[in-house]
């Protein structure tokens, strides 16, 4: 099936959706890019169809966290069972170091990941959304499936724990 209109509207959102997989994947460029390209194929496969009720990023967004979370089931089933690795891939990281891992690397970066790292799942989510992604509260409420009331609680808490992990006085 070949939708040049879907396929326009995935490249469009291509850098910003490749930053929230990353965010749903623990910073793992190798899951991130797997999980990333399996949302893709649900999406152009018509697995996972846009009915208009949101923006197609925030429906891109839910699907890219549903097949995270679906990746890390898989995962776990992978670590409980004795399987051996069928798709080929090399168990050690690669060494390549691109520009973006340079920075994550930085000082800096690395608290902000660490303190972000140490907030609770949604409220990890819900920042995210906001500051990386630029959704309003209620659009980060419908991709991560919580009540809008439900989103602006976790908001307000992620940032006030956030400033308290990075040492900011600033209310």
């Amino acid at each position: 099936m070949h939708d040049p209109d879907l396929e326009r509207q995935l490249e469009e959102h291509h850098e910003a959706a490749f930053g929230w997989a990353l965010s749903c994947c623990g910073w793992d460029r190798a899951t991130a890019q797997d999980v990333l390209q399996t949302a893709y194929l649900k999406v152009l496969q018509g697995r996972a169809k846009f009915a208009g009720r949101s923006s197609f990023r925030t429906f891109l967004f839910g699907v890219i966290r549903r097949t995270a979370a679906e990746h890390r089931r898989a995962g776990m089933l992978r670590r409980v069972l004795p399987l051996s690795r069928l798709d080929g891939r090399p168990e050690g990281r690669s060494s390549e170091i691109d520009p973006a891992m340079a920075v994550e690397r930085s000082e800096e970066a690395a608290r902000l990941v660490a303190a972000l790292r140490a907030l609770p799942g949604r409220q990890r989510e819900v920042l995210h959304l906001v500051f990386y992604q630029d959704l309003s509260i209620a659009e980060a409420a419908e991709v991560i499936g919580v009540s809008l009331g439900t989103a602006r609680t976790h908001y307000e808490r992620g940032k006030q724990r956030l400033r308290g992990l990075l040492g900011g006085k600033r209310g």
